[in-house]
């Protein structure tokens, strides 16, 4: 696999890219059993971006349920108006436009909306983000609040770490190694090791103890570079900003961010980026 250098793809992306593992992994999450003849098709954007990533996975099963599943190791407040976004360009590639004009009602695919969490910082289990709780309130128009919002969209967050949600990860092989690969890179980065040599010895262990062994076999300098890459922008974007550093305008966010990337492509370390911005 090649990674584009524009567009940044994830390690979790890129492992849950079968449609075989897609239906062993949402089994897993909703604890349901699919019928052997669902088809399962992944359908995820590739223009759709935030902060120069694609969104990770987005699937259908059977033409009856849409599926967005997104990776993070941060927990984003706005994950709900984000994914709003994101599904309406769904509905756009699956649905022919010219039928929604029709004097017939269209059956549209059900939507499910997941954020697979494995971040260091404590998190539940299980949370829920709504996109209702990011409405403003009405009391300057002097409004009641509207008990049943216009608009709504629930995303499930799931702490996928290793120890948490033990029943989810068994029914799932494939989360599990990958949710035991994460944890054995943080491992080694506690022991004083660099991110990079961390992720090196990450991965010789897990291929010798048959941890997502097929996988890093093929696709080892991928998988390092991606991850490197990854966590270096989370960390120094995060540290940016919990460094109560405002930018401003949504140009000056667009220039720092192209600012960060800059300096990892260069091959920094968050620890040099910090320093230097």
């Amino acid at each position: 696999m090649s990674t584009n250098k524009k567009y940044k793809a994830s390690v979790f992306s890129m492992l849950f890219s079968d449609p075989v593992i897609l239906r062993e992994l949402y089994c897993a999450l909703e604890g349901v059993s699919l019928p052997v003849d669902a088809v399962i098709t992944i359908n995820t954007l590739s223009d759709v971006l935030f902060m120069d990533r694609i969104n990770d996975i987005s699937f259908e099963i059977g033409n009856r349920l849409v599926i967005v599943i997104e990776h993070q190791a941060s927990i984003n407040p706005n994950m709900a108006l984000r994914i709003l976004i994101y599904i309406a360009r769904i509905y756009e590639k699956i649905i022919d436009k010219r039928k929604v004009y029709s004097s017939q009602k269209l059956v549209i695919p059900c939507p499910e909306f997941f954020v697979l969490y494995n971040g260091v910082k404590p998190f539940p289990k299980e949370e829920v983000l709504k996109l209702s709780d990011m409405f403003a309130d009405l009391d300057t128009l002097r409004l009641p609040e509207k008990t049943i919002p216009a608009l709504e969209l629930i995303v499930k967050v799931i702490n996928i770490n290793e120890g948490e949600n033990e029943l989810i990860v068994k029914k799932c092989q494939t989360l599990a190694e990958y949710s035991a690969f994460i944890a054995k890179v943080r491992e080694y980065e506690k022991t004083g090791l660099l991110l990079e040599e961390s992720v090196k010895k990450a991965v010789v262990y897990c291929r010798n103890h048959d941890i997502l062994k097929e996988f890093l076999g093929k696709n080892a300098s991928e998988v390092m570079n991606m991850l490197i890459t990854e966590w270096n922008w989370d960390d120094a974007l995060e540290v940016r900003y919990e460094e109560g550093i405002e930018i401003g305008t949504e140009k000056g966010i667009e220039k720092e961010r192209k600012r960060i990337q800059e300096l990892l492509d260069q091959g920094l370390s968050a620890e040099e980026i910090r320093q230097r911005l």
